[in-house]
């Protein structure tokens, strides 16, 4: 379009005797009138090929001003005017501002600083002395690359202060990422020194209550209270592995799942309790890691959990399948039997359980939606990557 505009604007001013149009216009003329259309009609392809757009206009002029003179073959109107077209203002534009298809910028320059100062000696016409020639021809060739100049500093300024911002954008995520990571390595470290050294006594103290204990009873409070210690145990090695974030083997045995048939086990304990339950399993539990093992682990313990404080009577079917990318656990059950209701077991939870094990979940980067089913259940879906680097044991 800006082409096409300035040979427009060019073939009118020609035609009109503001360049080199003679008075008694020939067959020469109207050649030359279509030639420079086309010369004008190469701005197209500035960006391209400026220099080459620059010798096309160059030629074309020095082409008119030899056919005037020596030549004496085009007799313009008006010798006092620039016989160059006005395209050549936007043709000098092109070799400073658009540098590209050279072997260096500096080499490039240098090319376009030699093809524009012939460019002015021919649009001057310098062997034809005038003044206002001389200036208009100075002027026609000396704008664009001013302008060139301009631009192209603003534009190399622009890069380097958006390459800075990147750069320090750049920065100051690794910092934060150098400080999160400090600060999980420093959190794994306080929840070590502080927790499971009390924990650990508590559950050394209850082993030996129940090895000295005289009456059943005892042995078997102890006993609980020795196996929810190590559970606890268990369960701050998770969060201390997550947090660490450093890769350990799967084979660490601190890193297996509660049990091979940890599932299995808790089903049977519901059904055991009255809660008619179901498991379904697809795929090779050996494709999850043992941190999103005992998650799913966890998960459907809290969902059994609550379905035994909140939906007695109902019927649960517990649906888990492991792919290579993903394990997807699902627990649904239907809604409590008519007239049942949870009674004093609904009033014993903090109400926290949904949440923490939502959080849990997004520990190991997974998803997880809970909600009311249409029946009047309720179901709990989670959606875990299969592999879930953790760090080793610090306990």
């Amino acid at each position: 379009m800006i082409a096409v505009a300035f040979t427009l604007v060019d073939t009118a001013a020609t035609v009109l005797g503001a360049t080199w149009w003679p008075e008694q216009p020939g067959t020469l003329a109207w050649v030359l009138l279509g030639l420079q259309a086309l010369a004008c009609l190469s701005l197209a392809f500035r960006r391209r090929t400026p220099l080459t757009v620059v010798v096309v206009l160059g030629a074309f002029t020095l082409a008119v001003s030899l056919l005037a003179w020596p030549a004496g073959a085009l007799e313009p109107a008006d010798d006092g005017q620039v016989w160059a077209p006005f395209s050549t203002v936007l043709a000098a534009y092109g070799p400073l501002f658009y540098q590209g298809g050279c072997r260096s910028i500096q080499q490039n320059r240098r090319t376009a600083v030699i093809a524009l100062v012939l460019f002015t000696v021919v649009v001057a016409r310098p062997w034809q002395p005038s003044v206002v020639v001389i200036s208009i021809g100075l002027l026609r060739t000396a704008v664009g690359p001013l302008l060139a100049m301009y631009f192209d500093a603003r534009k190399r300024l622009v890069q380097a202060l958006t390459e800075r911002a990147e750069r320090a954008e750049r920065e100051r995520h690794l910092l934060a990422e150098r400080a999160r990571a400090e600060e999980r390595t420093r959190l794994a470290g306080e929840m070590h020194d502080v927790v499971t050294h009390r924990v650990s006594l508590m559950a050394l103290q209850a082993g030996a209550l129940r090895m000295t204990a005289k009456d059943e009873a005892t042995r078997q409070a102890a006993e609980e209270l020795r196996a929810a210690g190590c559970q606890a145990l268990e369960e701050l090695r998770d969060l201390v592995g997550i947090l660490r974030t450093e890769p350990a083997g799967d084979d660490d045995p601190a890193y297996r799942t509660p049990s091979e048939t940890g599932l299995a086990e808790l089903v049977a304990e519901s059904s055991s309790v009255g809660v008619p339950t179901e498991l379904i399993e697809d795929g090779d539990p050996a494709l999850a890691s043992p941190v999103v093992g005992r998650t799913a682990y966890r998960l459907v313990r809290e969902a059994l959990t609550n379905v035994r404080k909140h939906a007695p009577g109902a019927r649960v079917v517990v649906h888990v399948s492991y792919g290579e990318a993903q394990v997807h656990v699902a627990v649904r059950n239907t809604a409590p039997a008519a007239g049942e209701t949870g009674g004093p077991l609904a009033a014993t939870g903090s109400g926290l359980g949904i949440p923490n094990l939502l959080r849990r979940i997004e520990l190991v980067h997974g998803t997880m939606r809970a909600g009311h089913a249409p029946d009047g259940g309720f179901s709990i879906e989670a959606t875990l990557p299969s592999y879930v680097p953790t760090a080793e044991t610090a306990v």
